[in-house]
């Protein structure tokens, strides 16, 4: 789609479940995610589609983003000396002049976080019946424990993360095609492996398409435009923090450790080999900032008989593997577990509750690598592995699957194009899982 001099990436997934909540306005509909993964052009994809299907016209709809500072001045928002805005009556009184009394009317919020009270103008909003309500917001910890009740428990999360792999295979060519010369390099627009290994040199944030071919602005906009926009807005403000290169040594660690097993302790013990003096209280305050701004998800891990959580290492992995690549400057290394945290993001964009398996197997405690859970109590394995055409790499992988004495659905994910059935549990090629192809 275009807008302007710009390309729209469409995102049906996260529109549809938008349409599926339209013109229900006693339920506040939250779009979350970490910053640049696409919120507002998810607003401005559903604004177009409410006026192209002719159910709204341009009076019906409502569209404010906090971050814009001309447009906060104009409502009269006042920036306080944490760099947040008050003033709900100004907002509230701003948007009910602009309403359509004659119609249902689409608020749009974006960057909620940025306000004080906003909970406020949300539940203010909320109780006219002619206010479809929509709110952006990049920061989790602006659901605090007592949302719910604050909201009357009436708002609906929606989840929002960087392209999929599916998606970026989908949207790449339309770029890319741009700037290709060859015949060759057409081909490769539209093969799956090729494209796989650009999205995790690359990511899947929108925006690093039309930088397609130039590594550099690439890792510009990713360190500079995400990873340290995140750091310095959600988790540097949000503590006070003073000494910048321990958390970014603790954000080096985990991101160079995706898919390890680690405690706090061993974080502690790991930045201290690396020259970094800090404390584990003041890790679990970065962890929990980092999860908070949604470059991070921590994957705990699960008792598979004992069908319960278990207080033991967890394991991390990172929003965008491209953001990993420019952080750390690695490009082709530790494959099995890049491959893993896709997956795992995968699993998490398909509604899926994920956690590390634990289970024994002849007498000793083994590891799947996902136990994913969705509402209803439907529950899939899976274990993740680069290849297993050696022999003993594959027993290794089936083992602790096979000891899974369920009768859920069992899967392992390889690089490999060599598919097959081991006693009920299906080997598949994990691109083509990733992009849904039967």
């Amino acid at each position: 789609m275009q807008n302007g001099s710009e390309i729209i990436i469409g995102r049906p997934q996260y529109l549809e479940q938008l349409k599926k909540w339209k013109n229900q306005p006693d339920l506040i509909k939250i779009i979350t995610g970490v910053r640049r993964c696409g919120k507002s052009k998810l607003f401005y994809l559903y604004q177009f589609d409410l006026l192209a299907n002719k159910e709204a016209d341009y009076s019906q709809i409502i569209n404010i983003n906090l971050e814009d500072r001309l447009m906060t001045r104009e409502i009269g928002l006042t920036l306080e000396a944490n760099n947040r805005l008050s003033g709900t009556d100004a907002l509230l009184d701003y948007i009910v002049k602009k309403l359509n009394p004659e119609k249902m009317n689409y608020v749009f919020l974006d960057e909620i976080q940025l306000l004080d009270d906003w909970q406020v103008v949300a539940n203010t909003l909320r109780l006219r019946d002619n206010i479809d309500v929509y709110l952006t917001g990049s920061n989790a910890y602006m659901f605090s424990s007592d949302l719910a009740n604050q909201l009357g428990g009436r708002y609906i999360e929606i989840k929002m993360q960087p392209l999929s792999f599916r998606e970026y295979f989908d949207a790449y060519p339309m770029f890319a095609q741009l700037y290709t010369r060859t015949r060759k390099d057409i081909e490769n627009l539209h093969h799956p492996a090729y494209l796989y290994s650009h999205y995790i040199k690359e990511g899947g944030f929108p925006q690093t398409l039309s930088l397609v071919y130039d590594k550099q602005l690439i890792n510009d906009y990713l360190m500079d435009t995400v990873y340290l926009n995140t750091i310095q807005k959600d988790v540097v403000r949000r503590f006070g923090i003073a000494d910048g290169n321990k958390l970014e040594g603790v954000v080096r660690y985990l991101f160079d450790n995706i898919g390890n097993e680690t405690s706090i302790r061993g974080i502690e013990r790991g930045l201290k080999s690396m020259g970094f003096s800090v404390s584990v209280p003041t890790i679990s305050q970065y962890i929990q900032g980092l999860e908070d701004s949604y470059l991070l998800y921590k994957c705990e891990p699960f008792d598979i008989k004992g069908k319960q959580l278990l207080e033991t290492n967890a394991k991390y992995y990172v929003a965008d593997i491209g953001l990993r690549t420019a952080l750390l400057g690695k490009e082709g290394a530790d494959s099995g577990h890049i491959l893993e945290n896709v997956v795992y993001l995968e699993l998490i964009r398909r509604g899926y509750k994920v956690s590390l398996g634990k289970v024994y197997s002849k007498g000793r405690l083994v590891e799947v690598d996902f136990v994913a859970t969705k509402s209803g109590g439907i529950v899939e394995y899976y274990q993740v592995s680069l290849s297993v055409q050696d022999t003993q790499t594959l027993e290794r992988e089936l083992e602790p699957l096979q000891a899974i004495d369920d009768n859920f659905p069992k899967f392992l994910l390889t690089m490999d194009y060599d598919e097959s059935d081991n006693k009920g549990i299906k080997h598949i090629n994990a691109l083509k899982w990733l992009l849904d192809f039967d």
